[in-house]
């Protein structure tokens, strides 16, 4: 067959070619997706559509710092799934009728065919239903998620002129100034609910929009792909035919809603009677979490891009994951080394597929089924799907031979009606159709370079553009360096995608800037974050003299220095001068996976983060028996300092608990005192947003070093900082915060102060409930299987077997898996830095429960989450009303209490923060 292939001429070919690479023409007679999801409500009106996954707090956040902070980083992160699991169902009905009320509602707003409604919302229940709605009061759905920068959310709503957003309150402090009907379905929801359950009569056809998806723009402004409920229906219509959904499926939906794929992920359930698993908000970033969910949920369908599939392949426990049957997988390259360890792993055949689309195409547009023992490198990317044409043309519209490389062009029903308020563009991408009679037909000109391959499917050979993906996202790099050209100081900028180590793929910015102003790496990283979303912020930015150029005046990109060497040719790069410096650069190249590291060069430039922080400390503890606390990072962030750090303790230098984190600057310092994890580094976020000229220090907890006694009283604690910040500022007036557990200390703080006669000026409380609250750290790690470890941890060796034991017959007495057991394990494979966090938290714990806090005769500033994760009503004032004689101040941050502190939430805690601050210092002058 090959032989005979190779001898066509290319029309011949081509000919030939589209017998495999054309699906035959179904006539599928579209319906709008909420037409087919009332269908089923007939159907299946009382089985259950959709579960959300919720969680709430027992003590431990999601991420790497929080209350436990020392204990969720010994754990790596310690895990969505190691939480207590609160879920919220809905029935088909239920579903129906709360979207059909908020359908009838926005009808009567005057939303119907093409009229945008934006969704500003996290994976919940509401999300499920406010999507329903819009489709069934005629609209089409702009997706905005969240977590994106304040200006990318503005720039959406702006070039939508969206007339309605839905969304929660807790949001509304993140978002920009709207001039549509804002609606939250939180607070709003009483008078929506007075709305008919009825389905409303369609007024829509398949010709209307379902959404307008934003994708990254080569202009430097993100486009609005516009798709038709036509384009969604055959997508449907081609799974349901090809792999069958039925009642006894589960669908994992894991990718946010700002991206196409999680569209199948919610219609294809909903559409044919499966039921819709949505995972906690946070959940697909932690494999752990997504192992644990498949297990315990029965997950039969899912979607990975395959980066995350092979962390997930690494995963303790995958193996148990036999429910799965589907598994979509797309995004980026899908290597078959990846393909076979899943089969080693999993050993399910015919359940993984690669599949392949742009946004333009309504999703997928090609897919192949994984197979064992192939000959190929990297998985292809198929033939098309159900009504979907692919052709692949040289650059004069001509086809291409089998083998030859050329641009992939996509035709069918599946293509975007075009990008909102783009014509030109439109008209570019979008052209003639070449080989059809049918008026009006297009082909999408993708951009993609691919070849026919002899087997009749197609390989994926890279990008024709500067488009690329990463991690499942698309890019493009010219929106990156528009939006880079904007700062003031910088001349030239080029970003492309390097990976100088294998498997590591990531963004690094070439810049070239005027001489009497460079900015530093995290300025620049400060300016982008307000303006694109994190995943197209580059890993580096390399400064330059002048962008090298090719004899032909182009950039020479092939001469563009790595990261690495540069950053070594910055540093006047310096090798280690004695063992220890040695020692610790094999350590550093180890966890950095870097292979060639000078002395002087910083551990956070060169791709490193609190875990990878963690993990080094964790190895230096292994390798050379040195302890060190996080802290450590805060003031030693290169080879040279940290062996300096080493060589001091072996002086026995004393540990300190006063924590410089930025020193420069003449306003009066701010002192910020741990969460009840003891340590600091979760500040770091913090601190980077706040003024370039506020000297910041952090306390850190007695007993992180190994050596001192970790201490259990809330009084002693306040009195021994005090004594340690004096060394910094003799005399007030103070500006003091803590965060959660530490905003406990920090009042006790401010008390002892007064007492003495000392100014506080400022006393901020992060998210810190009173004890009055019934609510405060302590009791919410008394609520969890980790308060039994850490009491574990107060016992005598030979007492701790026997509350072990008792421990465990109580979990088998009262039919619970022992979780307990599980912590105890992990327990005893700890190191000697894991089990010094796990005694200062448990100390901590103590400190907080025997503390009983007295009126304050200051004013107080709390700064409380929006979103509560305990369980319980939490009050505008966390309980502090009553405590604070001289006055409170209340404001809500967007984020729960595991996340206002990260990003992207941190920076509007800064932000405030540093309002208080100066109006703080403001009164100060006034005073006097």
């Amino acid at each position: 067959m090959n032989n005979k292939v190779n001898t066509l001429s290319n029309t011949e070919t081509f000919i030939s070619l589209q017998e495999c690479y054309t699906t035959e023409v179904i006539n599928t007679s579209s319906m709008c997706i909420h037409e087919l999801f009332e269908q089923q409500v007939e159907s299946s009106p009382d089985e259950i559509a959709v579960v959300f996954l919720d969680v709430h707090s027992e003590g431990t956040q999601v991420g790497a710092f929080s209350d436990l902070s020392g204990l969720v980083l010994a754990s790596h992160s310690r895990s969505i799934s190691d939480k207590r699991k609160v879920n919220q169902q809905l029935t088909y009905r239920e579903l129906n009728q709360q979207a059909n009320q908020l359908a009838h509602y926005l009808r009567s707003l005057g939303v119907g065919p093409e009229v945008l409604v934006g969704i500003c919302l996290e994976r919940s229940l509401q999300m499920a239903i406010a999507i329903l709605a819009v489709l069934k009061a005629g609209g089409a759905y702009v997706p905005l998620d969240p977590s994106y920068p304040l200006e990318r959310l503005a720039f959406i709503l702006e070039d939508t002129q969206a007339p309605i957003l839905l969304t929660q309150e807790k949001f509304l402090p993140s978002l920009p100034n709207l001039s549509g009907k804002v609606i939250c379905l939180d607070s709003d929801w009483q008078v929506i609910a007075q709305n008919s359950q009825e389905n409303p009569i369609n007024k829509t056809s398949p010709d209307n929009l379902i959404y307008v998806i934003y994708t990254s723009g080569s202009t430097g402004q993100p486009k609005g792909v516009m798709i038709p409920h036509k384009g969604i229906y055959n997508q449907l219509y081609w799974r349901q035919t090809s792999f069958k959904l039925t009642t006894a499926d589960k669908v994992l939906q894991t990718i946010s809603f700002s991206f196409d794929p999680s569209v199948w992920q919610i219609f294809w359930p909903l559409c044919f009677g499966a039921q819709l698993v949505m995972a906690h908000p946070e959940g697909h970033r932690d494999s752990a979490y997504l192992v644990k969910v498949i297990c315990e949920q029965q997950i039969t369908v899912m979607a990975l891009v395959p980066s995350m599939l092979q962390v997930l392949l690494e995963e303790k426990g995958i193996e148990n994951c036999q429910c799965l049957r589907h598994i979509t997988c797309g995004g980026e390259a899908l290597p078959v080394e990846l393909i076979e360890r899943f089969f080693e792993r999993l050993c399910l055949d015919n359940v993984l597929f690669n599949c392949y689309g742009p946004t333009e195409a309504s999703i997928d547009a090609s897919f192949w089924k994984c197979q064992r023992g192939t000959n190929y490198l990297v998985a292809p990317i198929g033939c098309p799907i159900t009504n979907t044409e692919i052709y692949i043309l040289n650059e004069d519209l001509q086809p291409v031979a089998i083998g030859e490389p050329g641009e992939l062009y996509i035709g069918g029903v599946g293509l975007a009606r075009g990008y909102l308020k783009r014509p030109q563009l439109t008209a570019e991408k979008f052209i003639p159709h070449l080989f059809s009679q049918e008026p009006g037909a297009r082909l999408y000109k993708t951009g993609d370079l691919v070849s026919y391959l002899p087997d009749s499917n197609i390989e994926f050979l890279g990008r024709i553009d500067q488009q690329l993906k990463i991690r499942g996202f698309r890019i493009e790099l010219g929106e990156i360096e528009a939006t880079l050209n904007q700062h003031p100081a910088l001349k030239q900028t080029l970003v492309m995608a390097r990976e100088d180590v294998p498997g590591n793929k990531r963004l690094v910015a070439y810049v070239v800037a005027h001489p009497e102003q460079v900015p530093s790496q995290s300025q620049l990283h400060r300016f982008l974050q307000d303006k694109l979303p994190e995943y197209m912020i580059p890993a580096t930015f390399v400064f330059l003299d002048a962008l090298p150029l090719n004899p032909n005046g182009k950039v020479d990109r092939r001469s563009l220095p790595a990261p690495e060497s540069f950053i070594q040719k910055l540093t006047e790069f310096i090798v280690p001068s004695n063992s220890l410096e040695l020692q610790l650069a094999q350590i550093w190249q180890q966890v950095l996976g870097i292979q060639s590291l000078g002395v002087k060069d910083h551990f956070f430039d060169l791709g490193g983060n609190s875990l990878l922080a963690m993990r080094l400390l964790i190895e230096i503890n292994r390798k050379l028996g040195k302890s060190l606390p996080l802290s450590t990072f805060l003031m030693a962030q290169t080879i040279e300092q940290l062996a300096n750090v080493l060589t001091d303790q072996e002086k026995s230098v004393p540990f300190s608990s006063l924590v410089p984190i930025q020193t420069a600057g003449t306003k009066p310092p701010l002192f910020l005192v741990h969460a009840m994890g003891g340590n600091v580094l979760f500040y770091r976020d913090l601190v980077k947003y706040l003024e370039p000229d506020q000297p910041v220090y952090g306390l850190q907890a007695q007993g992180l070093d190994g050596q001192q006694t970790p201490c259990t009283s809330i009084v002693e604690m306040a009195s021994r900082y005090l004594q340690e910040i004096r060394q910094i500022q003799s005399h007030g007036p103070y500006f003091l915060a803590g965060f959660s557990f530490g905003g406990m200390v920090a009042f006790e703080m401010a008390q002892q102060l007064y007492a003495q006669g000392e100014e506080v000026a400022f006393l901020a409380l992060l998210d810190t409930p009173s004890s009055l609250s019934g609510n405060t750290p302590a009791n919410q790690l008394e609520k969890s299987q980790f308060f039994h470890l850490f009491k574990l941890l107060s016992l005598k060796p030979k007492d701790q077997l026997a509350y072990l034991w008792n421990r465990i017959n109580w979990h088998f007495t009262v039919g619970k898996v022992s979780i307990f057991y599980q912590l105890y394990l992990r327990y005893i494979k700890r190191s000697p830095l894991d089990l010094q966090m796990l005694a200062v938290t448990w100390a901590n714990h103590q400190a907080g429960t025997l503390y009983l806090p007295l009126i304050y005769p200051g004013k107080l500033t709390v700064f409380r989450a929006s979103k509560s994760e305990i369980g319980l009503e939490i009050k505008p004032d966390l309980g502090w009303s009553h405590l604070a004689s001289g006055g409170l101040e209340s404001y809500e941050m967007p984020g729960s209490h595991a996340t206002m502190i990260h990003e992207p939430n941190v920076k509007f805690l800064a932000e405030k923060l540093t309002i208080c601050l100066q109006q703080a210092r403001a009164r100060l002058l006034n005073f006097f």
